[in-house]
């Protein structure tokens, strides 16, 4: 009776094999056949019942069956994993005859572009560039710098606050003020940056613009050393017969404080629509650092003096390519960017 239940399981699991064709289906077979509570198991366990003298012929047949369908199951698996292989190698054969796709290859925003090459410039005069947080104290970016609480030029920088004494920076004149509290002097830095003011969006205004000032201070610091310094840089950055302006004007950090323009890149000074006729272009704002300034930062200003100016990065990057909507830069449109 047990022998012709085993014959029955060979012929049917054989038959089972031939009907499957999928992997995870094998395991399945495995389990219900061969496992420890399989058919074949099951009926192995009836064998306390035999004669002695017939058990050894079933054991040996039982093995037999195992050993072949474990056989079986192994040939199956492997046939089946090469279908698999041939039909993976099928779909997704690539055909080597159709020519390739160039990759696209980026390129630096012009803005980058512009400030890696002002830190070129600032770096060949000694300077070192200086970075600090974006969310500031109240007291670095405005008493710090001479501007303490209902000053009216607060009203123009209005800005983004997190707290009564936390900020969005309107300038990276706090880095400034940082560098001066962590080392004496000679200090020459160069501070670029994000800054932030309440500002509508239009063709030359944004909420989020990029500055890049400067501060440098010394023993025996003047104006004049500002002009040299800042007539380098224009000669540098807008052509080597560039001339520099300055104009009387009022910052609370500064004093004597100075707008400061260059001879029109587009008319060379002769008077065009992008220079409103008059040959010259503001640029940036400068001026001798404030001696209540150093005061706060323990600097002596009887002993030290020092000279401050900042620019708007993206101004000078305006100007520089003649783009006349400030906007371009910050749109991320492919069609722009790709012609730097």
């Amino acid at each position: 009776m047990i022998k012709e239940k085993l014959e029955q399981i060979r012929e049917e699991a054989l038959q089972a094999l031939k009907n499957i064709s999928v992997l995870n289906q094998l395991e399945e077979f495995r389990i219900r056949v061969l496992g420890k509570k399989g058919k074949l198991t099951m009926v192995l366990r009836e064998m306390g019942s035999l004669p002695p003298a017939e058990r050894p012929v079933i054991g040996q047949l039982a093995n037999e069956i195992r050993n072949s369908l474990e056989k079986e199951l192994a040939q199956k698996a492997n046939a089946l994993r090469k279908a698999d292989l041939e039909k993976r190698l099928e779909e997704e054969a690539i055909d080597i005859t159709v020519p390739g796709r160039k990759p696209v290859r980026g390129n630096l925003h012009p803005n980058t572009r512009t400030l890696n090459e002002l830190k070129d410039i600032f770096l060949g005069m000694g300077f070192d560039v200086a970075e600090g947080p974006e969310v500031e104290w109240d007291e670095y970016n405005f008493k710090a710098l001479n501007t303490p609480e209902n000053h009216p030029a607060r009203d123009v920088q209005d800005t983004f606050y997190i707290n009564d004494k936390i900020l969005l920076r309107t300038q990276t004149s706090p880095v400034q003020i940082r560098t001066m509290l962590s080392k004496k002097p000679p200090i020459k830095i160069i501070c670029p940056g994000k800054v932030y003011r309440s500002d509508s969006v239009d063709a030359t205004h944004s909420p989020i613009f990029n500055q890049v000032e400067g501060l440098a201070v010394d023993r025996n610091i003047t104006m004049g050393d500002l002009k040299g310094v800042l007539d380098v840089f224009a000669k540098q950055v807008f052509g080597p017969e560039t001339r520099t302006r300055f104009r009387p004007h009022h910052f609370p950090f500064t004093e004597p404080s100075a707008e400061v323009d260059v001879t029109c890149a587009i008319c060379h000074g002769s008077g065009c629509r992008v220079c409103s006729h008059t040959g010259w272009i503001e640029i940036l704002g400068a001026g001798m650092v404030h001696p209540n300034v150093l005061r706060y930062c323990g600097i002596d200003p009887d002993l030290y003096s020092g000279f401050a100016f900042g620019m708007g990065l993206d101004r000078i990057t305006n100007l520089r390519h003649g783009i006349d909507d400030i906007r371009l830069l910050f749109e991320n449109d492919i069609r722009f960017l790709k012609q730097f």
